[in-house]
């Protein structure tokens, strides 16, 4: 283990599967699991430095995890006066269950019915993730006291639930799944567009989700959808270097030099979206790996198959209606049909109250009053999208293209 990244991987790699174990011997308790697992994530990172990884590494953090559960499990008997009842079922130290992957359990119950999704976002995070509480805050643009807190809740609601470490009944997998891919797409969605703050995007957030996406297709190969998802981060990621200039600057797509995209990622992307759509039920993430797939194999952006975008818009929409579905629809009417058509839709759709005040709303009419000549107007609604963004990159080029069409 050579260097700080290297032992950052391993430990955050590590930490659900050291989760799992502990939560499988002791029966649930998730909330003191879960903090064992960190102090012992803790005295990894202070030791091995300075010592060397052990043999094995897995089998460490397990031992020092469950002396730690052990020691909150014995407070707590204490308190309750009951300690040597409780102590007597404690489960002796066993080595790690050989070949058990327990992510798919452990996001399940992170993504947990009782929670809100911003709780399952930071919770999924601190315990799959590996992620501090200080990373995830950065990631998120919270305070760090925030995310304590909604983690501290998150435990306390899956205690109060009475859930148990264990995979839901089958009747009810589906609906559970759809939730874990939910907080897998927020988490990517906030790292490659950051919604608040300097950066355009927070690499640490997309490549956890994706990472964390893999493992959840490695349990359900079959799934349509988590293979879709997967197939969507990989095509839409792999713009990133592309997506801003030498000064940090949002460059859009079609402004994008496309050799900087990263080749590799789209091929496996356009790959696994094909495979999946050829034998899997269509659902709403591979329609929308599907879009970014046309995107990401046009040579150019003239070479964009802006028809066959605008008729898979049509059919997510019909299958998986939404705000933003509708916004992009009307971008790819737009460029299909005409900017007078897109102006004509937007129009229809800007009474829907999720989209009032919306930057993007503003940013779509400017780019398309801009397409239709009226570059005047289009500076105006250039400048109220500006105004209404909280990315500091996004509002940098807004304000850059009111500037040029003012010129």
């Amino acid at each position: 283990m050579s260097t700080p990244r290297a032992l950052e991987d391993l430990l955050r790699e590590l930490a659900p599967q050291v989760l799992g174990v502990l939560l499988r011997r002791f029966g649930g308790g998730f909330d003191t699991c879960e903090d064992a697992v960190q102090e012992a994530l803790l005295a990894a990172a202070t030791q091995w430095p300075a010592e060397g990884v052990p043999a094995n590494p897995k089998g460490w953090l397990i031992t020092v995890a469950h002396r730690r559960q052990t020691e909150l499990w014995r407070s707590e008997s204490a308190r309750k006066r009951r300690e040597e009842t409780v102590f007597g079922q404690l489960p002796p130290e066993q080595e790690p269950v050989p070949g058990q992957d327990d992510t798919l359990t452990l996001l399940l119950l992170c993504c947990h019915p009782s929670l809100t999704p911003v709780s399952q976002v930071a919770l999924t995070l601190r315990a799959v993730g590996g992620l501090t509480t200080a990373e995830i805050a950065r990631g998120l643009l919270v305070p760090e006291a925030t995310v304590g807190q909604r983690i501290s809740r998150a435990k306390q609601r899956i205690r109060a639930s009475g859930a148990v470490f264990r995979l839901p009944p089958e009747a009810e997998l589906a609906d559970r799944v759809s939730a874990v891919l939910h907080v897998l797409y927020l988490i990517f969605n906030e790292g490659y567009t950051a919604s608040s703050g300097s950066s355009l995007f927070r690499v640490e957030l997309s490549a956890e989700a994706i990472r964390l996406a893999r493992q959840l297709r490695e349990r359900l190969p079959e799934d349509g959808e988590v293979a879709g998802l997967l197939a969507l981060m990989l095509l839409t990621d792999a713009r990133r270097a592309a997506r801003t200039d030498a000064d940090g600057g949002l460059v859009p797509l079609a402004a994008q030099d496309r050799s900087r995209w990263n080749a590799e990622a789209i091929t496996e992307g356009v790959e696994l979206i094909t495979t999946t759509l050829a034998r899997a039920p269509v659902g709403p993430y591979q329609l929308q790996a599907a879009i970014a797939a046309v995107h990401d194999e046009a040579a150019t952006a003239a070479d964009t198959d802006w028809r066959e975008i605008r008729a898979l818009y049509e059919l997510l929409h019909t299958i998986a209606p939404g705000p933003m579905v509708t916004l992009n629809r009307i971008v790819a009417v737009a460029m299909a049909d005409g900017a007078e058509a897109g102006l004509r839709r937007l129009s229809e759709a800007e009474g829907d109250p999720a989209l009032a005040g919306h930057h993007r709303v503003a940013a779509i009419r400017a780019h398309l009053l801009d397409m239709s000549g009226d570059r005047e107007t289009a500076a105006v609604q250039y400048r109220l999208a500006a105004k209404r963004t909280l990315s500091l990159p996004e509002q940098r080029y807004l304000e850059q293209r009111a500037v040029e069409l003012s010129e």
